[in-house]
């Protein structure tokens, strides 16, 4: 018998299934895009243009860009399965296999009562992380809105505990989470991950040393031992009725990575968490992490930094490695006047799979947001997580980044500094923009990608090149 696989794809293929949801999303906003979807023949090769169309068509329009969102997501939920049955009726309308129970580990540290962020060696607060906000500004690597939220944050301590809600952390053990910050803090934390033994060994122990209460699920196995961790994609259902015992408002976040089709099942699990848990509990909220090499709308600051870049740009260097490439390396990255430019930073190397669990999240956040509900979306910077240094042309073109203006931040730093931003979306009553590329824009931390003189696919091979002497030595 074959094990029970919870959220998946039917028959057809990933890529046909992927081609049906985004069509879907375009199909009353942007017919023709939708059209060009449908009659794609090399779907890995050209996706990126399709993705690309799925942010411009919802550019300038409110509606057109919450059409598509809402439409995409209705489509995956309409496509994929839990076991027999469509997963909108995996929570509502499935019989439950498992039930688990709570096991919470409560830490014994005194929660950190001032913001602070580790860079380069040193825990940098009050005014040396004022000093590095500011200089991060000055080189593109952040926005000016994403600086005043920290501030905002740091002029504010006591919301670092976001006292009075329970953020519940999908991915808990993920590189990106922001479950360690949290745990600084003294958040009320669920911490959900995989039911492996090293990896619930990771989220005990950093519980055991924390300022926080952790709860965990947890099911008694036939040995009697206490066994913690879910499987989101196979253990949904359990999942939801666990967290629907909690009392107060739920923050939930989605964390969770994993290869290839993978990363879609546990979106979409992970979507249909957020969509019972919105629907039934009408305070939750979301937070996400954005990826910065998606596609994304870019204010007319960004785009003049960049401009400016590129006119101070060697043409001695760029002219020949033009003409050589016959005008596919070192592309400007906007038009002159652009407002707002389109920053295409969707990498090939990532896959289409990794483009659609992304794009599911940003929709499900423009979607979310405009039923009222209180969104968390931020642009995070590049990151060495192990899941990008595995990838050896990716983790060559992150050593090479710094060449071309890009910061590539290490762990600790990014997650600390988005679980700060996090902090500020949830505390500060900050009114939603208005309209939906300005949501995503507000508070970015795009690590330079957005300012960056050159369009990042055109410079990404030089930077791998460049990068490949920093890996060896």
């Amino acid at each position: 018998m074959n094990a029970f696989e919870g959220v998946s794809f039917p028959s057809e293929s990933t890529s046909a299934a992927a081609r049906t949801i985004l069509s879907d999303a375009l199909r009353k906003a942007d017919p023709v895009g939708a059209r060009a979807v449908e009659n794609e023949t090399n779907w890995r090769r050209n996706y990126l243009n399709h993705f690309r169309r799925a942010l411009e068509a919802g550019i300038g329009e409110a509606t057109a860009a919450q059409s598509i969102a809402s439409e995409g997501l209705r489509s995956a939920h309409e496509l994929m399965r839990y076991g027999d049955v469509g997963l909108d009726d995996a929570i509502t309308g499935t019989a439950l296999s498992q039930v688990f129970h709570t096991r919470t580990v409560i830490g014994t540290a005194e929660p950190e009562k001032e913001l602070s962020i580790p860079y380069r060696g040193e825990r940098l607060r009050g005014k040396a992380l004022l000093d590095q906000l500011d200089a991060w500004v000055e080189l593109g690597v952040i926005t000016q809105s994403c600086s005043e939220a920290v501030q905002t944050v740091q002029e504010n301590p006591e919301w670092l505990r976001l006292e009075g809600d329970t953020i519940v952390v999908l991915g808990a053990g993920a590189e990106m989470a922001p479950y360690r910050a949290l745990l600084r803090w003294g958040a009320e934390v669920v911490a959900i991950d995989l039911p492996r033994p090293d990896m619930q060994e990771r989220v005990r122990s950093y519980a055991e040393q924390s300022a926080s209460r952790v709860h965990v699920p947890a099911r008694i196995v036939t040995n009697g031992d206490d066994d913690s961790g879910a499987d989101l994609v196979t253990e949904l259902s359990a999942v939801a009725h666990w967290l629907d015992g909690f009392e107060g408002r739920l923050v939930l976040g989605n964390y969770c990575y994993a290869d290839g089709a993978s990363h879609v099942r546990v979106s979409m699990a992970a979507d249909a968490l957020a969509a019972h848990l919105t629907r039934e509990r009408h305070d939750t909220a979301l937070a996400f992490l954005a990826t910065p090499t998606d596609t994304f709308a870019v204010p007319a600051a960004e785009v003049a930094y960049a401009n400016r870049a590129y006119a101070e740009s060697s043409k001695i260097v760029r002219a020949p490695l033009r003409m050589i490439s016959g005008g596919r390396l070192l592309q400007r990255n906007y038009p002159p006047g652009a407002d707002p430019g389109v920053c295409d930073a969707l990498v090939p190397q990532q896959g289409p799979n990794y483009a659609l669990a992304k794009r599911l999240q940003r929709w499900r956040a423009t979607a979310a947001r405009h039923e009222g509900t209180t969104v968390s979306l931020n642009v995070a910077p590049a990151t060495r997580t192990r899941s990008v240094v595995k990838n050896k042309a990716l983790a060559a073109a992150y050593a090479g980044a710094h060449r071309f203006g890009v910061e590539v931040f290490e762990p600790a730093t990014s997650n600390t500094l988005m679980a700060a931003l996090m902090a500020y979306d949830l505390r500060s009553g900050a009114a939603p923009q208005a309209e939906p590329w300005q949501d995503e824009a507000v508070n970015a931390a795009h690590g330079g990608l957005w300012t960056c003189a050159y369009h990042p696919r055109s410079a990404l091979g030089l930077a791998a090149v460049l990068g490949i002497g920093a890996l060896r030595g």
